[in-house]
């Protein structure tokens, strides 16, 4: 975000107070060779990852009016044009120490550990996003969901938790609403007050401002993990048993066409970046998404984008415009990130018309209802096709639906893995390869099920993974998944 720190002095102290301003007592500045002690709050433990530092961070009004007094005085005294030319960690160094020296102007009396986090405040204020940057910082959290200047809740472990952190007031929390947006291009304000954008590591964002949202800004972020997750760790986290990640590694390899389907937040765009492994690196790769969020490894790789319309209410660039356009780059697989309308139409001629492999996500609650909405989907575009001619098209186009789902104890678990076999009269037929039977639970609420496989031999994709010499390991991980499991 910023230039190298330039090695001119002069440009440095440009950034400082007036020289007639007394230096910072001892006692004022930190000592950041110490550790601040952490402020008492109440404890956020997630079920299994390890302990994650405390984000209850409950502070008084005082602490906001100092901070306010504080933030104002280094606006005043801050010069933006040389801080934009140093690097975030010197910018950062170069702030604290003029709020030091604020702070002894102003004879302010706090502790070491509340200045220590005045300081980090006030950075982040000015660099990052705020009081959300603590939270996005964190890797255990799934989700960042702000109600207003002063509520703010967050999901650990597949459950919704109050946290202590809140803005100074609706205006700042707005300020940084546009900063994010306004990195991809986009804006939210009166005029437009909702947006769809990302941060830079691919975390999806939904802000939505008043007049809409009555009780101040409300801003949405789903993070993503700095680590992308694989299918082995969703075999160890019991989403899935090794024998159903084998089946799934061969659907991903063999250019099965594939629909994710599943409820909100049941890790969807997840199990689709695990599929894309498989993907051959010769492979060329188109992806459509609202916001960019697949993270796909292969090196042939063309991600596009979708675009709003302008305050004119011009210059959209629709998701159906997308994929229909993505259809003249020559794709070996086109991949669309969450289907929600009429380009269900156009997806399903790309897999019908020679780009075998590619997939997309949407929301059902199991794979029946997925190919509802597939239907509906594109009735609601406007095309004056036969209800039975629309299906035929699905039955041609989709091979695998894989249903991915939160249970109501936190966990996702991959439910279903499903072929669409054809059509009986008007009816699609449907055959479940590999299902998830819940069992129970334990004294603490956890859900005890258990994956198998329904007995099918030879699934329809069986001569598609000869053709691949995949016929061996897909027969074995059937079999394997058959077998009772151990005592």
């Amino acid at each position: 975000m910023f230039g190298k720190r330039s090695a001119n002095d002069s440009e440095v102290r440009a950034l400082r107070p007036a020289a007639h301003a007394p230096e910072p007592s001892a006692a004022a500045t930190p000592a950041r060779e110490m550790a601040p002690p952490t402020m008492p709050s109440p404890p956020i433990a997630p079920p299994k990852p390890p302990p994650a530092p405390t984000v209850d961070t409950r502070r008084s009004d005082t602490y906001y009016q100092v901070k306010a007094t504080i933030f104002g005085a280094l606006i005043e005294a801050i010069d933006l044009a040389q801080l934009a030319k140093l690097d975030g960690d010197s910018a950062r160094e170069e702030i604290r120490d003029i709020v030091n020296e604020i702070i002894a102007i102003k004879n302010i009396v706090m502790s070491i550990a509340e200045q220590e986090d005045l300081l980090d405040d006030i950075c982040n204020d000015v660099l990052g996003y705020g009081p959300l940057e603590p939270l996005l910082s964190r890797d255990d959290i799934a989700d960042i969901m702000v109600n207003g200047a002063g509520t703010v809740y967050i999901e650990v472990g597949g459950k919704i938790q109050r946290t202590g952190i809140r803005f100074r007031d609706n205006q700042q929390l707005l300020n940084i609403c546009q900063r994010i947006v306004s990195q991809v291009g986009r804006r939210v304000d009166e005029s437009s007050p909702i947006c769809d954008a990302r941060l830079a590591d691919g975390s999806r964002v939904n802000a939505i401002v008043p007049p809409l949202a009555i009780d101040g800004p409300a801003l949405t972020i789903r993070k993503f993990k700095k680590d992308k997750l694989t299918l082995e760790q969703l075999v160890k986290f019991g989403a899935i048993t090794p024998e159903g990640a084998s089946i799934l590694q061969i659907i991903g390899r063999v250019r099965c066409n594939v629909l994710i389907s599943g409820g909100t937040g049941s890790g969807k765009t997840t199990l689709l970046n695990c599929l894309t492994n498989y993907i051959e690196h010769d492979e060329r790769i188109i992806t459509c998404e609202d916001a960019a969020e697949l993270q796909l490894q292969q090196p042939h790789v063309v991600r596009l984008e979708t675009r709003p319309p302008n305050i004119e209410g011009e210059g959209q660039v629709t998701m159906r415009e997308l994929v229909r356009n993505c259809l003249r780059m020559r794709p070996e697989r086109i991949i669309v990130g969450e289907v929600r309308g009429p380009e269900a139409f156009d997806l399903l001629q790309a897999m019908n018309t020679g780009h075998d492999g590619s997939m997309g996500t949407l929301h059902a609650n199991n794979p029946r209802e997925a190919l509802s909405r597939c239907e509906s989907m594109i009735t609601m575009g406007g095309f004056a096709l036969p209800s039975r001619t629309i299906r035929e098209m699905i039955c041609a186009s989709i091979d695998v639906i894989i249903q991915a789902a939160r249970l109501r104890d936190g966990s996702r678990r991959i439910t279903h893995i499903t072929e669409v076999m054809g059509m009986e009269g008007d009816t699609i037929i449907t055959q479940d390869v590999f299902l998830y039977d819940i069992v129970g639970e334990d004294a603490n609420g956890k859900i005890i099920g258990r994956h198998r496989s329904t007995g099918i031999g030879r699934p329809k994709f069986w001569e598609r993974a000869r053709y691949y010499n995949e016929e061996n390991r897909l027969a074995a991980a059937l079999d394997a998944a058959e077998a009772p499991p151990p005592a």
